[in-house]
């Protein structure tokens, strides 16, 4: 038989919490004595430097793209808020503000981003696109244009690969 337990008994609290709850206590304060979380840890400025990480990333990959003129916003969902930053290409120039003027947003949550930024590759956006885990919204074309120049861009790297690891014919052999 289940014993019921009032809400508001000593019983149906965690082990050291309090009726008055996280108000009475003051707010979350990064430091020693408190527990850090990952918001406290996350300064703007450490964004900033992963976003360019990650927009020099990606143009390193697709190179056509490198002079294209483009406003792009990026939200970053987790536990509960969001992050909006403007990214004027080229450049990149980095700004956490609302991007009023953006073509394209991109929307994801902000351990994907981590994820992407520090270690993803075209293919790895492709797969997070594919699996529902960024979101893009904007101008039809400019997002038209954006994929089509990555997709022919990874149709060149397929080339490339394929033609440098089977041997020639000999008609072809210099």
């Amino acid at each position: 038989m289940r014993r019921q337990i009032a809400a508001g008994s000593r019983l149906a609290r965690p082990h050291g919490a309090s009726r008055e709850g996280r108000a009475a206590r003051g707010p979350l304060r990064c430091g020693p004595a408190r527990v850090r979380r990952l918001s406290c840890l996350a300064s703007p400025s450490d964004t900033r430097s992963l976003i360019e990480t990650a927009v020099k990333r990606f143009l390193d990959e697709v190179p056509a793209l490198q002079q294209l003129k483009l406003v792009a916003g990026l939200e970053l969902r987790g536990r509960g808020d969001v992050q909006l930053y403007r990214v004027e290409l080229p450049g990149p120039k980095i700004s956490k503000d609302i991007p009023a003027d953006a073509k394209v947003t991109l929307a994801l949550a902000r351990s994907h981003f981590n994820e992407l930024a520090t270690k993803g590759r075209v293919k790895d956006w492709r797969a997070a696109f594919d699996h529902g885990d960024v979101k893009a919204t904007g101008v039809e074309q400019v997002m038209k244009l954006i994929v089509n120049v990555v997709e022919r861009q990874e149709e060149r790297a397929r080339t490339r690969k394929a033609s440098s690891g089977s041997p020639r014919p000999a008609s072809q052999q210099r």
